[in-house]
C-alpha cells in the first residue's frame, strides 16, 4: 500500500533553516508528482510545493517562493523540501502527498514551529 513517512520537523527561531524529507513507498515513486501541504492551527490546509516525476519542474505557493526549495531523488524515492529564512507564519504540521490513480494519500506529517 502507499506510504508517505515526513521527518525534518522541528523547533527553530526566526531566520533559520530546515530540511524535511518524505520517503515514499508502495508505489512507482519516479512517475509521480509530487507535493507538500501544510496547515497551520486553524486554517486550511494548504498546497506549499509540487514538483514533476523527474524533478524538471516545480511550483510554490507565493508566500513560500525565494525561501523554500522542493527537490527529489528517486533512487531513494524520497522528497525534499529545504526552507530557509524561516517565518513565524512558517509555523504549521507539514505534509507529503502523492496522488495515485487518482487518489491522494497523505503522510501524517511533521511538525515545524518557528519562535521568534
Amino acid at each position: 500500500q502507499v506510504q508517505l513517512v515526513e521527518s525534518g520537523g522541528g523547533l527553530v527561531q526566526v531566520g533559520e533553516s530546515l530540511r524535511l524529507s518524505c520517503a515514499g513507498s508502495g508505489f512507482l515513486f519516479s512517475i509521480y508528482p509530487m507535493n507538500w501541504y501544510r496547515q497551520a492551527p486553524g486554517k486550511e490546509r494548504e498546497l506549499v510545493a509540487g514538483i514533476t516525476p523527474a524533478g524538471s519542474f516545480t511550483n510554490y505557493a507565493e508566500s513560500v517562493k525565494g525561501r523554500f526549495t522542493i527537490s527529489r531523488d528517486n533512487g531513494k524515492k524520497t522528497v525534499y523540501l529545504q526552507m530557509n529564512s524561516l517565518k513565524p507564519e512558517d509555523t504549521a504540521v507539514y505534509y507529503c502527498n502523492v496522488k495515485v490513480n487518482r487518489v491522494d494519500f497523505w503522510g501524517l506529517g511533521t511538525q515545524v514551529t518557528v519562535s521568534s
